[in-house]
């Protein structure tokens, strides 16, 4: 997944908000997964974030699409 955003924001409250919103809307769609939900949370608390450094969004975005194929 590629997102951008601004710099002003920090990259975890970004996270949390996609998490969060994401699991809501899972559960309004499924709610009959919940019980299977072992802690109750459908995503693990941790997560991977990294920059492009010098690296084009173009080359990125390829990269990523070459991935889902």
């Amino acid at each position: 997944m590629m997102i951008s955003f601004p710099p002003k924001l920090a990259p975890s409250s970004i996270v949390k908000a996609f998490k969060g919103g994401s699991a809501k809307q899972w559960l309004i769609q499924f709610p009959e997964t919940k019980p299977l939900l072992g802690n109750g949370h459908l995503w693990s608390p941790s997560f991977f974030m990294s920059t492009f450094g010098n690296v084009s969004k173009q080359v990125v975005s390829q990269y990523i699409d070459s991935k889902l194929d």
